[in-house]
Order: structure tokens, then sequence, then C-alpha cells
């Protein structure tokens, strides 16, 4: 049989809990929205150049290199792989041409030049006439170098077990200057059937001073011994326009800008900064050294919306911060299933992982609050009485619904039937001067109509007496009618006859 089942512990929980978890700003874990979507960054130029040597016979010397240009931190912004970073991490304005030049004469001609972006001179006049024309591959159709350039930016994503490969990105849109956002899609596979874990953008920059953020990022390539660095800093005083906001320990008891610079010279160019109040994107680092410094998601979203890259949410951040919910409201019991759906979605989110081991570990502690769903005291009432009544009540209505049809449908019947009218004879007796007794005749009265579940009375009918005729006589001497008693005629006084 089926029971419904009431718990006054379950439903005082959900009603209590039930805001908490729509207001909650994981004010223990203020970088778990964040943390996965960030990404680590290398870009390398990749340069193809052809010497034509005709210094001794003439030859084609092809040689290939590849240059780092800038490593960083990533932001993914939307299910597909759109990433933002800086533009630094991802472009230089080095010479890569003049570079190119000194590394293939000093490896085919061994000229003693330094490998570097600068232009030499070499002592033999008709090799360093060939450098020179080298260099002016650009304006002269008489060089002797070949030289295609092609950047190569990898994408390493925050998954455990580290992926070593990455996958490949290009870029959309670069900035107006090394340190504005650029934006970057992958050409390449990108791990998650519903797509990359994606960081929530905030609205705007926090304008008090001293507001609490938090940065996250990469000291190099994602390992298990190297997670995501994660520091806490203070916003300065000032915007967040391009050249950037500074930070400022209001206890004085921190530089933050040189250890954040530190950081930044380490590999979190771009590190996304954090919002104490919901744990929202509020900008990305830049600088470097001992100047440390932000720009606000206002720059951010200029730059998507130049490269027409949408920043959106997916399914797998939906199901990630349901959990996240439960999680930090310590309902352990809700929190290890909501997990295990997100790495069934995304396999290797660490975040999740780490999460589901600590609420399968707690999970049915004292400091779980799903327990209580299953609290002893819940009152478990039968179904069965309510069936019950509901059928008693029921059959109530149709025996009351027949009588009533019955008693309209016989009622007139009744009425038809009745007597209207009852003889009662005289009981006086007839009159001494032989006149016929008056016999009386009364309406019957009309018997109301009764319910059907009372009994019928029934009328009572009163025959008439048979009346009798007394005989009529007269006077034999005037012919006047006498009466039953009369000795004399009453008229001329002649005495009746016997």
């Amino acid at each position: 049989m089926r029971r419904l089942t009431v718990s006054v512990v379950t439903v005082a929980v959900v009603l209590v809990s039930t805001p908490l978890a729509m207001a909650h700003e994981h004010p223990s874990g203020i970088t778990d929205l964040v943390t996965p979507a960030v990404v680590r960054v290398e870009a390398t130029a990749k340069i193809d150049i052809t010497l034509l040597d005709h210094v001794g016979e003439l030859l084609h010397v092809q040689r290939s290199y590849e240059v780092p240009i800038g490593t960083g931190t990533g932001i993914v912004v939307n299910p597909d792989g759109g990433i933002v970073t800086l533009t630094q991490a991802v472009n230089t304005d080095k010479p890569l041409d003049i570079y190119a030049g000194n590394r293939i004469f000093a490896d085919y001609h061994k000229a003693k030049i330094p490998v570097d972006f600068n232009r030499h001179e070499v002592e033999d006049e008709t090799l360093n006439h060939h450098l020179e024309l080298c260099y002016a591959h650009k304006t002269s159709d008489k060089s002797t170098c070949l030289i295609d350039i092609k950047p190569d930016i990898t994408v390493f994503p925050n998954i455990s077990p580290a992926d070593g490969r990455g996958f490949k990105a290009e870029v959309v849109k670069l900035g107006d200057s090394p340190q504005s956002p650029a934006v970057l899609r992958p050409t390449s596979r990108a791990d998650g059937g519903v797509g990359l874990p994606t960081a929530p953008l905030a609205d705007k920059v926090p304008d008090k001073a001293g507001a609490p953020t938090s940065v996250t990022g990469f000291l190099g390539r994602p390992a298990p011994n190297r997670p995501p660095k994660i520091d806490i800093a203070h916003l300065g005083q000032g915007g967040a326009g391009e050249g950037g906001r500074t930070f400022a320990d209001p206890k004085k008891k921190v530089n933050e800008p040189v250890k954040l610079g530190k950081l930044i010279d380490q590999g979190m160019l771009g590190a996304p900064v954090i919002g104490d109040k919901d744990g929202h994107v509020i900008g990305m680092l830049i600088g470097g050294g001992n100047d440390a410094r932000m720009i606000g998601v206002r720059e951010i979203t200029s730059a998507l919306a130049a490269a027409k890259v949408a920043p959106r949410r997916g399914p797998l951040d939906a199901a990630f911060e349901a959990a996240l919910t439960r999680f930090h409201t310590k309902n352990y019991t809700d929190a290890a299933p909501a997990f295990q759906r997100v790495l069934d979605l995304y396999p290797g989110q660490p975040v999740a992982a780490a999460h589901l081991k600590e609420s399968l570990a707690k999970k049915g502690s004292a400091e779980d609050i799903g327990v209580r769903k299953a609290a002893p005291e819940s009152t478990t009432i039968p179904l069965w009485p309510f069936i019950a009544a509901a059928a008693a009540l029921l059959a109530i209505a149709l025996v009351v619904g027949l009588l009533v049809w019955w008693r309209r449908r016989t009622g007139p019947e009744e009425e038809e039937e009745a007597p209207a009218l009852v003889s009662v004879p005289s009981s006086s007796p007839p009159p001494e001067d032989g006149a016929s007794p008056t016999v009386m005749h009364r309406r019957s009265p009309t018997f109301p109509g009764v319910t059907p579940h009372q009994p019928q009375p029934q009328p009572v009918l009163t025959a008439q007496q048979p009346q009798v005729q007394p005989q009529v006589k007269f006077c034999v001497s005037c012919g006047m009618k006498l009466g039953p008693a009369h000795r004399f005629c009453g008229y001329c006084g002649h005495p009746i006859e016997t």
C-alpha cells in the first residue's frame, strides 16, 4: 500500500534552506565557480625560413624555428571554448624575422652573431651584404630570405588528470595594447561533450577601496603537483580602465602590488580577479615586477563584443553551481550525487572531484543536514482511511439522490388516488313530521405528503347507511297529508283510520 509521508523536520529544513540556497554567495569557496574555467595559455611563433645561398653554389636552405611569444592565464567565457586573455600573452612586437635571419646565418654560415632580435654585422663583406638582404625580406625583391611566420597557441585546461597535449587555439581579436584583452577560440578538440566549464562575469567592479578579491591562475602547465595558485588581494582607489586599478592592503601588512607582480611574472598574467560578493570575475591581472594592477570587466566585455564572442553559461555550469549550493550549505547527502552528475558530464573536473570526495566522507555525519530528511520522528499517515471516507461520502450522496428522485416520481400519483369525499351519516333521529332525514356530506381533508421512508397513512372511507323511505298517508276526509304519528287530521280533525 502506498503511503503518504509527511516529515515535519524535512519541511522545516526545506523552508529554511531554500532562501539560503538562492542567496548563497559561497563564502567558504569564493573561487569555486571560476577555478574550473581557468586555463594555461602558451604562445609560440613557428617560423619557416628559406635562405637563398648564392655566395658559393646556389642553394635553398630551409629551416624551421619555434620562438616563444608569451605565457599567461586565460578565462573560458562560453562552452564553445571562447577564451579571453591578455594580448601580450599571445602576441609580441619583437621582430621575429630578424631573429630567424640571425639564427640561420649563425647555423648555416657559422657567422659569429648573437641569436637575438637585433640587427648585426659580420666582418665578411659579401656575407654581411647577404645578411642585410635577409633582413630586408619585406621591402626588397632581392632578399636572400623567404620567411613565413605563424603563431602557435596551445591551451591547457584545468582538468584531472592533467592534459599534457592541450588544444590549439587561434586569435580572434587582439587588443590595441599589450595589456589589453585578446580573444581566442579553439581550432582543435576541446574536452567535454557539453562544452567547457565557463566563468561568470560580473556586472561591474566594486567601487569601494579595500574591497576584498581573490586571484587564481597557473604558474606553469597544469600537473598533479601544480594546481591553480590562489591568493587574496584588495582593490585600491580609483577606477579600472585601460590603465588599470591598483591593489592595496587596507591594513598595510602586505605590499600587494609586489606580491601579485611576482605571480604575474611566474605565469599569472591575465589571471581572473574574483569579487568577494558572488564569486564572479571582475577583472584580469596586468603588469608585473613590482607593479600589479587590474583591468576591469568592462574592458573584457568590450573586447568580447568586438570579437563577436558572446559570454554565456552552459548546462555543465548549471549542474555544477547547483552542486556547489548543496555543498556550501552542508547538505552533503544531496551534494554527492550532484557532483557525480557534473563528473558524468565533464570527467576530470577537479573542483567537482575534490568536493565529491569530501561530500562522501561527510555524508550521514552530524554535519550533514541532508540526513534530517530521514529523521525517525517523521509522522506516517496511512492512505486507506482517506479512501474509505471518500467512498462512504460517495455512497451517501448516491442514496440521497435516488430517494429524492423516487419521491418526486411517486408523490403526485398518491395524491390522485386519495378519495375526494367522505360520507358521514347523520346520527340524529329522523324528524317526526315524516321528512326524509338529511344526510351530511363533507369533503375529506387532504392527507399531507410524507417522505418515502415514513409509513403512508391510508384514508378511511365511511359507508352510508341505507335510507328507509316512510309510508306517506293522506286524510280520507279532506285529502291533506298526514304524518306517521298523527291520529287526527290537522286540517279537518277527521280521525285517521287504522
